[in-house]
This record gives structure tokens, C-alpha cells and sequence, in this order.
């Protein structure tokens, strides 16, 4: 019996993973230099804002880097960090169960020993994609097995500079504190870059009773009996048709502008350690095309969320019908499409997000200083793409970039690891799939800055090194002398 196929519960294999760490850790010494602001106060080498699984796997690899003096921060209870049992609503991931990445190089900390652990060898192999809940699951043992240093239930208020260090500003239990850290990474998923769009011709027309976003939390019982309207085609769309059907609603329409669904998925396509590893390193010229190629043709929705949606009685959906106009007409909600009209009682816009600096708190200080792709690029006539042109012109390691050359140095200490990256650092870098290249770039950057600017040290600290490697016996040490 091979290793892998010894049966482990999720003690055993936690134990099994801290012992093969510590197998892995040299050189394990913590070598960065305690670090003041001007109340006495010592910096963080870095606060990362966002406890989900970029969030964990940030923390742990700066550990295993010799940087400890790591703060994450995360609004959520502890074990719900991310969307995963808020607003998730699919069944299973999107992402191949090959995934690999959060292990960094350690088996025993991988997905697959983990659900092996849980649920045995046969269901592993019988899987074709993960379940969202056992994700979670997975999440939860990790940051456990590690001890990582989550504080929960804090609400991050601000993110701005104070000398030549940042400061993060929270909210946690009524009470109002500061952290002050040397570099910030914002970990904070799909909607760092702004927030959830819902189109006003929904949000001008109707009462903020009758529509939600499709990532919010629904209270869908309240929708039994109700005739349901989903604006959008992407995986949220049947994920929530789904839950508003098995949740007793008489009927759910998907309805979309594209005259079919689209079936082929371009980031499989970029799934290359070439292409995860180097993006980055492509001209702007290329990263734009590739960017709006994505927003043209997009990806289809999850087979799962499919599925399980067009198995259900009630469901239907509408290729080429975007909504021209949408009307209260008493307690119900007439929709015209080009296609004739509707009549809903409630709607859901599966219909992503908008790049608005001013929606998150911890993006307002730094909407003025930062370089937007408009601010460094022009695209040929008729590649031209307003919202792709608001997204963050970032650097090597996802540090923003000043907005004016010369300027605001300190907005280079905070980085961008969330989807507002996507133009800069490839179209999913940030999500499960990339991060087994995507998180050594961003730690790379980390970690080499904070080395640099402790470069007047380097030569002082190695001349004051005294620590004796080599004990001679009295009886040779007159011989050693000579």
C-alpha cells in the first residue's frame, strides 16, 4: 500500500501535514526587522485584508518565507470566510478537481488527501468536481491545521497611508481599530474592484423589494409560488434558478441578449503553466485583446448549476432577449423583451459586477492615486472597452500603480489580489485554478520588498554575527590559534 491509499481520518492527516512542514521549513528563521510608527506602534510586515482561500494561502506562504508578523483580517463569522456558504449557490466547483495550488508543493495539504481523509479513496475517484460545501470543508481543516492568523468579524473601514507605512482601518464589535503594516494585499474575491452591478432600467423601475443581485444572500422561501425572472447567462443565472425552483417558486426564467448560450470555455484554453506563469510579462497590446475577448465571448455556465436548472419543472430560458423595459404593474413586474413580454413577481440580476473605486471602504483613500489600464493604454479604434479601461494598471507582483508618475509612492506598498487584476495579471489569476503560479509572483514581491528595504542592515548584521558553529577542545585550541 502505497502512502496515498493509507487510511487517515482528518487528525491524522493534520498531524501528518505539520510534521512534513516542519520537514520542508529551512531556512525557518524569521529574518525581517521589527518595523514602528510614530506612536511606538510595530508595523505588520503585512495585513491582508480577506480570509478566504487567496487570504489563507497568502498568510501561509509568507510563513513558510520567515515573514510571521502576518495579520488577516475578514468580516465574516470564523469558518465562513468567502462566498462559499453565503451567496455560492452551485453544487459543485466550476474548477476540475486536479486543482492544485493551496498545498504549495505539500501533499498532505492537498485537496485530495484532504476529501480522501474525509470521505476515502472510492469517492475521490469517483468524483468529477469538487462539492462547493466540501471546499468549505477543506477551507475550514486548512487554516485549522495551520493555525493561521485569521481575525474575524472586522469590518475593514479604510486603507490609506500614514508615513511611510499603511494604515488599516476597521470595525470590529462597535469598536473602531487601526493596523499599521509595512505592505497590504487586499484578498477580496470576485467584487474587490467595486461591487455587484444591477441594471437600472431594474434599479430605476422597481422597488428594491422586488429584485436582488444574484451574489447577495436571497431569502429565497419567500419566492414559493412566485413567478421568478433571471436576468443573465452566466453560471449564477441557473444557480439561482435552481435554488428559487427547489425552494417552491412556480416558474424561473433565464433570459439573456446572446442568440445562444455559449458552450465553448476560453480559460480552459489559458490553463498553462506558460501562460499562468508569464501573463504578466505580455504586452499590453496582447493582455488587452485577451481581456476583451473574454468579456465578448464570456464562458458558459457551470454543468452542475445547467443541470440541475433545465431538470427542474418551471424552468425555462430565452436566448436573445435582453430586457428593453421593465415595469411595476401592481404586485407584479412586466418585462418587454424583443421577443414579447413577461409578467414576474420577482426578478434576480445574475448580471457580475462594476469596477466602482468608491463602492468598498477600503477603496475609496486610494481612487485618486491609482492607475487605471486608460491612464497607460490605448487601444486601436474599435478595440476600445470603457470598463475594461477602469481596471487597475498593475505591477509585476499585483502592487498598484501610481496614477501620475512620481506620486503617491506609498500606493506601490498595497496589492491587488482580487479580480480587479484580471486585465493586468490574466483573466483568472486570482481564482483556485491560478493560484499555483499567481500566489509564488504576488509572494515573490512581497517578500523581496520587504528584504530590500532592509538593505542597510545586511552588511552591519553579518559583521555582528557571532554565533559559534565550530567548539574547539582546550587541547587544540593553542594548535588552532597557530
Amino acid at each position: 500500500m502505497s502512502p496515498i491509499d493509507a487510511p487517515l481520518d482528518e487528525t491524522a492527516l493534520a498531524e501528518l501535514a505539520q510534521e512534513e512542514l516542519a520537514l520542508l521549513s529551512y531556512p525557518d528563521r524569521r529574518w525581517t526587522k521589527p518595523h514602528f510608527d510614530a506612536k511606538g506602534r510595530q508595523l505588520y510586515d503585512v495585513v491582508i485584508v480577506g480570509g478566504g482561500q487567496s487570504g489563507l494561502l497568502i498568510a501561509h506562504s509568507l510563513m513558510r518565507q520567515g515573514v510571521d508578523n502576518v495579520l488577516v483580517l475578514d468580516r465574516s463569522p470564523e469558518g465562513y470566510e468567502g462566498v462559499w456558504e453565503n451567496f455560492a449557490r452551485m453544487s459543485h466547483l466550476r474548477t476540475p478537481k486536479a486543482l492544485c495550488g493551496m498545498e504549495i508543493g505539500q501533499p498532505n495539504l492537498s485537496l485530495q488527501r484532504w476529501y480522501m481523509a474525509r470521505y476515502g479513496r472510492e469517492a475521490w475517484e469517483a468524483l468529477d468536481r469538487v462539492p462547493r460545501l466540501a471546499w468549505m470543508e477543506y477551507l475550514r481543516w486548512y487554516r485549522k491545521t495551520l493555525n493561521l492568523p485569521v481575525v474575524n468579524n472586522t469590518e475593514v473601514e479604510a486603507v490609506g497611508p500614514e508615513g511611510d507605512h499603511i494604515v488599516v482601518t476597521t470595525r470590529r464589535n462597535g469598536k473602531i481599530e487601526t493596523h499599521p503594516g509595512r505592505l497590504v494585499v487586499l484578498a477580496t474575491g470576485f467584487d474587490g474592484a467595486g461591487r455587484w452591478s444591477v441594471p437600472e432600467i431594474i434599479s430605476k423601475n422597481l422597488p428594491r423589494s422586488l429584485y436582488s443581485h444574484s451574489n447577495v444572500e436571497i431569502d429565497f422561501a419567500r419566492l414559493a409560488g412566485k413567478r421568478v425572472g433571471i436576468l443573465g447567462h452566466a453560471a449564477s443565472a441557473f444557480d439561482n434558478a435552481a435554488a428559487a425552483l427547489k425552494a417552491g417558486a412556480a416558474s424561473a426564467d433565464v433570459c439573456f441578449r446572446r442568440p445562444a448560450l455559449p458552450t465553448v470555455n476560453p480559460h480552459r484554453h489559458v490553463e498553462t503553466a506558460g501562460c499562468l506563469a508569464n501573463f504578466p510579462e505580455l504586452s499590453d497590446a496582447t493582455r488587452w485583446a485577451i481581456a476583451r475577448y473574454f468579456r465578448e465571448v464570456d464562458q458558459p455556465p457551470a454543468h452542475s448549476g445547467f443541470f440541475a436548472a433545465t431538470a427542474l419543472p418551471g424552468f425555462r430560458m430565452h436566448a436573445s432577449s435582453p430586457w428593453l423595459d421593465v415595469r411595476q404593474e401592481g404586485d407584479a413586474i412586466r418585462v418587454t423583451t424583443p421577443r414579447g413580454e413577461h409578467v414576474f413577481d420577482y426578478l434576480i440580476a445574475a448580471t457580475g459586477y462594476m469596477v466602482d473605486y468608491s463602492a468598498r471602504p477600503e477603496l475609496a483613500t486610494l481612487s485618486p492615486f491609482v492607475a487605471r489600464w486608460k491612464d497607460r493604454y490605448t487601444p486601436p479604434e474599435g478595440a476600445e472597452h470603457p470598463m475594461l479601461g477602469e481596471f487597475p494598471y498593475l505591477g509585476l507582483s499585483y502592487e498598484y500603480q501610481p496614477r501620475e508618475a512620481g506620486t503617491a509612492p506609498w500606493i506601490e506598498r498595497i496589492h491587488a489580489f482580487n479580480f480587479s487584476g484580471a486585465v493586468s495579471m490574466g483573466p483568472h489569476s486570482t481564482s483556485i485554478s491560478g493560484h499555483k503560479y499567481a500566489l509564488p509572483r504576488l509572494v515573490r514581491g512581497l517578500v523581496r520588498r520587504l528584504f530590500l528595504e532592509q538593505e542597510e542592515h545586511v552588511i552591519p548584521d553579518l559583521l555582528a554575527y557571532k554565533d559559534v558553529d565550530l567548539v574547539i577542545p582546550p587541547n587544540l585550541q593553542s594548535m588552532a590559534a597557530e
